[in-house]
């Protein structure tokens, strides 16, 4: 059985509508990452969960049980908020401590517990401390600790580690990880970084514009979206979008852009609609940046030319960005490829990408791959 369900759920601040027709399903023991960009919904989505706001419609179920109008004192959940503001005049015992001490927790338990979190997020050995003589990352992991030292089975955490630099973040992506493991709980976790959200999550719920467009596991998002939402944010870079038609052939459809031209092979049973109405609607075409290779195009590869308009060095890889026909692409190459060291800014290079790895959507549903 499902630890949460959320069913046909909808939220609007007066005439704005954040939250359509939300339909989720969380397992026990899923890192679930609910991941959009800022103001797709997510937060509003989380603190529902919570019970800090109410639904205009739909139902929040959790552990069997009819939530949506249940204070969220009695919901028995764990919730870290985005701001990790930490009572100054408390240590970090204290602070970590507080939603213990408010329902008058045995002091004897509550020593556990904030001991157990504590040594979860490497955090034990500042317990004595004030947070102004903390560092930006170790508030932050004492902000963690004070949400998860509750004793439940489900923890919300809501985009805990916006505005940490990258290595602070990567760092406390491995011990979240890790703390859920050995707590061997249910996370539901918001972030608007794409990284993130595949490093962590089991599960992940694509949010845009109020909508889950779509729910799986990191890998099967990644390598097979059905949304075009779904490939275009979730990676890094980004995955290019080119402009192009979906055209009606004798072999059956295939699409006609600025770079090249190629057949489809249809996917039928994913494609939730007739070749009639793909026809008419809106294309997008989208190719991850890794899959385009600069360099002397194999036999059956997709080629084109493009200007080289700037190189990002990334330590280990490089973004390469590229002019080609007027469409901005970027690709990614290894620093240590021979072929990268000549490749020069303004510089004219031919570059391919092979018919599979180019995703065809209609009307942002998957349409199927090309063929050459």
């Amino acid at each position: 059985m499902s630890i949460l369900e959320l069913k046909n759920l909808v939220k609007s601040y007066g005439k704005k509508t954040v939250l359509r027709d939300i339909n989720l399903s969380v397992q026990p023991g899923d890192f679930a990452v609910v991941f959009g960009l800022p103001v797709s919904g997510k937060s509003v989505l989380v603190r529902l969960i919570a019970g800090l706001e109410r639904p205009d419609a739909g139902q929040v179920i959790l552990r069997g049980a009819d939530m949506t109008h249940i204070a969220p004192g009695d919901r028995n959940l764990g919730y870290v908020p985005q701001s990790f503001a930490l009572y100054p005049h408390f240590s970090v015992y204290d602070n970590i401590a507080y939603p213990l001490s408010l329902i008058r927790a045995p002091k004897v338990d509550i020593q556990q517990a904030v001991q157990r979190v504590a040594q979860l997020l490497k955090i034990e050995q500042f317990l004595d401390r004030k947070p102004d003589q903390l560092s930006g990352g170790q508030k932050q992991r004492v902000a963690i600790a004070r949400g998860l030292v509750k004793k439940t089975d489900v923890f919300i955490l809501d985009d805990p580690l916006v505005g940490l630099d990258f290595k602070l973040r990567e760092r406390l992506i491995d011990d979240l990880k890790q703390t859920q493991e050995q707590l061997k709980v249910t996370f539901i976790y918001t972030t608007s970084e794409a990284i993130e959200a595949t490093q962590l999550a089991s599960t992940i719920a694509i949010m845009d514009d109020g909508v889950i467009v779509e729910t799986g596991a990191p890998e099967e998002l990644y390598d097979k979206p059905k949304r075009a939402e779904s490939m275009r944010y979730l990676g890094f870079p980004q995955s290019n979008f080119l402009n192009g038609d979906l055209l009606r052939n004798a072999d059956g459809l295939k699409i006609k852009t600025a770079l090249f031209e190629s057949n489809i092979m249809l996917n039928s049973a994913q494609m939730g609609m007739s070749v009639e109405k793909a026809l008419l609607s809106k294309t997008a075409i989208g190719v991850r940046p890794e899959h385009i290779v600069v360099g002397n195009p194999p036999p059956g590869s997709l080629s084109f030319s493009a200007k080289v308009l700037l190189r990002e060095d990334l330590g280990g890889e490089e973004i390469v960005y590229l002019d080609a026909n007027g469409q901005n692409l970027t690709t990614v190459l290894r620093s240590a490829d021979a072929d990268s060291a000549h490749i020069d800014i303004d510089q004219h290079v031919t570059a391919y990408v092979r018919p599979s790895d180019v995703v065809v959507y209609a009307d942002n549903k998957y349409v199927g791959r090309c063929v050459g």
